[in-house]
């Protein structure tokens, strides 16, 4: 058994998670435990304060109890906001506050496209334009080519969560490129586990979706690689039968 810990902000889509467990099939537990987001805002000084490192600690110990080996911070917007130094520093201090191996969701996106063999990027993000530009910043900053940026203008994670597959695909066409080898949406808020393999057949590249590459990173931390094709090309990086 192989268990791993997220601390995820409020309650949008984290029913992803459940549902990635089962479509992992295998011997692998997810424990998402939830933290205090204070004001529901993509807005630099909200997300500021949502990735503090006081509210990540809150939830520690329940994950701690839960045996988790590995935990990640299941948020984009509130790491990638402090930059490429802070969201090191907050790693750091998540990792010595849970005596685990620790990152995040932006860290896992940076991670994930290399592993796909994705060396330019268009980001589809829910997010208004100033927030969403701090994501493609964080991205070229690990040395990831961004070739196309847009955001949607969504203030709230609460409104994210209400979309559809329409609408997530309509997003990831509207910014796609022929140069782009990968495709990003940078939002925990969005519901995309039940979408994975359709939006790659739809879109003929990887698309790489904010809860689907936290859970790869989890597994990542604690040296598990799972072949589940219908979590992604990023899933299907090893072979199928498993040791």
């Amino acid at each position: 058994m192989t268990a791993l810990g997220f601390l995820y902000p409020g309650h949008s889509a984290e029913d992803d998670y459940p549902r990635m467990e089962q479509l992992l099939g295998s011997d692998i537990r997810l424990t998402v435990v939830h933290t205090d987001i204070g004001e529901d805002a993509h807005r630099v000084d909200a997300l500021l304060e949502m990735g503090s490192a006081q509210r990540l600690a809150a939830g520690v110990e329940e994950l701690r109890l839960s045996g988790a080996e590995a935990v990640v911070w299941a948020c984009t917007s509130g790491s990638f906001v402090y930059g490429l130094q802070g969201a090191h520093e907050q790693v750091r201090g998540l990792a010595r506050a849970a005596g685990l191996p620790a990152s995040s969701t932006s860290f896992a996106f940076a991670h994930a496209a290399r592993e796909v063999g994705a060396h330019r990027v268009a980001i589809g993000a829910t997010y208004p334009d100033d927030v969403t530009a701090l994501f493609a910043a964080f991205l070229k900053d690990t040395g990831t080519e961004v070739v196309a940026v847009r955001g949607s203008g969504v203030v709230t994670a609460a409104e994210v969560a209400g979309w559809d597959y329409d609408q997530v695909l309509g997003l990831a066409r509207a910014v796609d490129r022929p140069d782009a080898d990968a495709i990003l949406l940078p939002d925990t808020a969005l519901h995309t586990a039940s979408h994975l393999a359709a939006l790659e057949k739809d879109l003929a590249k990887p698309v790489l979706t904010a809860n689907q590459v936290t859970v790869w990173e989890a597994l990542r931390l604690t040296d598990r690689r799972v072949n589940a094709p219908e979590l992604g090309t990023l899933f299907t990086r090893e072979p199928i039968v498993q040791a």
